[in-house]
């Protein structure tokens, strides 16, 4: 289909799907990290999306170095740090608004490992973008929120090198990618809980059934439905026709988190966030057009 022609309505429906998903999935990943083990959510949402990609584990496997650190990147070492973020923030914006960055970062290391240029309205949105985190940051409500924010960048930074590798192994089917990160992932943060979490059993038994609808909300609306859409929609579109959408993600998160879970909002961090936000739409606009990974950092 061609680019230049109107979304239709099932495209519409579709990104407004994902928008939707994405954005309930960050308010997700904190109320199941409040009753159970970051790491151990983590584990338990690889585990449950495994047992609906293992169809997509047939060989020929494209197995190769930088697979590997594919698989590492987009899995237990995103995915174990984003999820203590999320365990240890007292608000949900500030540490959703500061995921977005893993666009921004994207950029930079493209430019730093495939030798891509960067416009200079992409330079521009990338120092802003940091500037509002930044600016973000200094708030007395997000500075109590510093260190999952400061997490919440080095996954965005770790999921941005996992999108770069991803365009240097163009042979890479992306359910198949997805099914072998889960293979990774699952026994790598099972163990990690166990090694380093505390009172693992105890929490995991006790834990309300809240929590384990939102494991199974991001194990199979997210990892696998949102998935899915996003890679139909690719296939019909050029990504850059289309991720731009998701930058609304953030505003469903942060809406969520004013509403039901007590954030609050001062002046400061709704300018540094949205100092952020247009800091990322500049760079997602101008930089070459990308598939993600999986879409989004959560």
């Amino acid at each position: 289909m061609s680019s230049s022609t109107p979304l239709t309505a099932i495209e519409r429906l579709a990104i407004a799907a994902i928008i939707l998903t994405w954005g309930l999935n960050n308010a997700a990943a904190k109320v199941a990290t409040a009753e159970l083990p970051p790491m151990m959510v983590g584990a338990l949402r690889f585990a449950l999306a495994l047992a609906f990609l293992a169809p997509f584990l047939k060989p020929p496997f494209p197995w190769s170095r930088r697979l590997a650190a594919i698989c590492l990147l987009s899995g237990p070492i995103h995915f174990g740090i984003i999820y203590i973020a999320f365990g240890l923030a007292k608000s949900l914006s500030p540490l959703v608004v500061a995921t977005q960055l893993w666009i921004p970062f994207t950029a930079l290391f493209a430019w730093k490992m495939l030798g891509e240029t960067m416009k200079p309205l992409a330079v521009a949105g990338l120092v802003v973008a940091f500037v509002g985190v930044a600016w973000m940051s200094l708030d007395p409500h997000g500075a109590a929120d510093l260190p999952a924010i400061a997490l919440g960048v080095v996954a965005s930074a770790c999921w941005a090198v996992a999108t770069v590798l991803v365009r240097q192994t163009p042979g890479a089917k992306p359910l198949q990618v997805q099914a072998l990160t889960a293979v990774v992932a699952a026994p790598v943060l099972l163990a990690m809980s166990f090694g380093f979490e505390d009172n693992v059993v105890e929490r995991v038994r006790t834990a309300a059934p809240i929590a384990w609808a939102c494991v199974a909300f991001a194990g199979v609306v997210s990892t696998i439905g949102a998935s899915a859409l996003l890679f139909w929609l690719v296939q019909r579109r050029e990504a850059g026709r289309v991720t731009p959408y998701f930058l609304l993600t953030p505003l469903v998160s942060c809406t969520i988190g004013v509403l039901f879970m007590g954030d609050a909002l001062s002046p400061q961090l709704v300018i540094g966030a949205a100092a952020t936000m247009g800091g990322v739409a500049l760079v997602a606009l101008t930089a070459k057009k990308v598939v993600p990974v999986e879409g989004e950092a959560t």
